[in-house]
């Protein structure tokens, strides 16, 4: 799957987790082990993405490790707080 549609698949799923999902951003970075998702949202959001102790954020990296152990590339994500 190209990055644009890993990207939009994250981005439907994030959008549905929030309250402001105009608010969502992500963007491609580069991280320590390879190409890295950026994900950035509302204030009030933010603790929506993370979740009770990480488990949100902790689902959303797996989804990209799964898809990366079936042969496509790993993405690392990132959950900005700015």
């Amino acid at each position: 799957m190209t990055m644009a549609g890993i990207r939009d698949d994250l981005s439907e799923v994030v959008t549905l987790l929030v309250d402001e999902p105009r608010e969502v951003v992500i963007t491609e970075g580069s991280g320590d082990q390879g190409p890295r998702l950026d994900l950035s949202v509302a204030e009030g959001d933010l603790g929506k993405v993370i979740g009770r102790q990480g488990r949100t954020a902790r689902a959303l990296r797996r989804v990209l490790a799964a898809r990366a152990s079936r042969g496509e590339t790993p993405w690392e994500l990132k959950i900005l707080d700015d």
